[in-house]
């Protein structure tokens, strides 16, 4: 209908700053039929904004076609947030100081990518509404995280990438460190530019290790990842009791993880990021765990302003930090984390006892004290 247009498309999105672009029809793609299921375990945990449904009570995720029933077409963007800088604390050892937290890479930046992708997404939306305008009554719907629809799905039929076993998007050029931005359009558009295989081809081959490298066992051997055990959920999403069972595991992160990428070997050689808003804040790449962990709202409002980190609250933020102390063995938190232990958010003190109790036993093992007497 648009001859040419797929191309222009992908040069706009060029244009706006994105790495890659594709389009995806919209269809019943075999990978959105197993998300009822996924629900209905109660692997997505406590995000009920997962359990979004349509008048006829089914789940919009699983099917665009009956939320956005004019969507023909998806445009998919993606663009790379690699920075260079280590990798999680607990992969790269070389680095490691038992006293520094890990915040995940996405959320060092000083602008939410939210934010960021959805400016380009609009600078794409507008082009090509300026283009189309006198050709029909055209419609468009950017997203970023917020549509009714499983993103990652939609990358892989447009081309991004595949879904690697730990259920991210990976491309063979850029790797995992991706944002994926999509629009919505009622233009029955294809990649018909496009040469070679299409979707990509899956090229994790047998290769576990983003599976024996989670701590908490988050991914299962069919790469479907439980949320409920996952360190990005249990750090960020999880407002009430986190499994003492899980804690351990969690290490020393304060918000996110970002353990299954830091181990792919598509990684190895990810380019570094040419976007100047995805460069870390100063203090975010391994932050001090007592600063996060004494941090109070005036601060919390002034270091985090527009950044993702806000989602997990100052009393999340803090509960994660006290944690992370908990696991570092570093003797030097003890006087911190026995104030913490008074401390008037309940939620806190709770956490600090936790993680007292926690490094005291670290402490007698390291020192081949029996872990049963008093004292150290």
């Amino acid at each position: 209908m648009f001859p040419g247009l797929p191309t222009r498309i992908k040069q706009y999105a060029r244009d706006a700053g994105f790495d890659l672009c594709g389009i995806a029809p919209v269809r019943d793609f075999a990978e959105l039929r197993v998300f009822p299921a996924w629900i209905a375990d109660g692997k997505h945990g406590e995000m009920r904004y997962m359990e979004a449904r349509d008048k006829t009570g089914e789940l919009k995720r699983a099917s665009l076609e009956r939320v956005a029933p004019w969507a023909r077409s998806v445009i998919v963007c993606a663009i790379n947030y690699n920075t260079a800088h280590p990798y999680s604390s607990r992969v790269q050892t070389q680095t490691e100081d038992a006293s520094r937290g890990w915040i995940s890479r996405y959320a060092w930046s000083g602008e939410d990518y939210h934010d960021a992708v959805l400016r380009r997404l609009k600078q794409v939306e507008d082009e090509l509404r300026g283009l189309l305008a006198a050709t029909g009554n055209w419609q468009f719907r950017s997203y970023v995280d917020t549509g009714p629809l499983i993103e990652r799905v939609y990358a892989k039929y447009a081309g991004i990438g595949w879904i690697g076993k730990n259920t991210c998007i990976i491309n063979q050029q850029l790797g995992s460190w991706l944002f994926l931005g999509v629009i919505l359009t009622s233009l029955g558009i294809t990649n018909n530019d496009v040469t070679g295989d299409l979707p990509a081809p899956d090229r994790c081959g047998t290769c576990t290790r983003c599976i024996v490298a989670c701590p908490t066992q988050a991914i299962t051997a069919a790469g479907e990842l439980d949320a409920r055990l996952c360190i990005s959920y249990l750090t960020i999403e999880k407002r009430g009791e986190i499994p003492v069972e899980l804690r351990e595991g969690m290490g020393r992160h304060v918000f996110g993880c970002d353990i299954c990428q830091d181990v792919c070997p598509w990684n190895r050689k990810a380019p570094a990021t040419s976007a100047a808003e995805f460069e870390p804040r100063e203090g975010l790449v391994n932050p001090a765990l007592d600063w996060l962990a004494e941090m109070r709202p005036e601060e919390f409002r002034e270091v985090f302003r527009g950044s993702p980190i806000r989602r997990a609250k100052l009393s999340g933020l803090r509960r994660n930090a006290a944690m992370a102390m908990g696991n570092s063995g570093d003797k030097k938190f003890m006087p911190t984390l026995t104030t913490l232990c008074e401390d008037p958010d309940l939620v806190v003190a709770e956490y600090a006892r936790w993680a007292l109790g926690r490094l005291e036993l670290c402490c007698r093992q390291r020192e081949g004290l029996d872990p049963s007497s008093g004292g150290l």
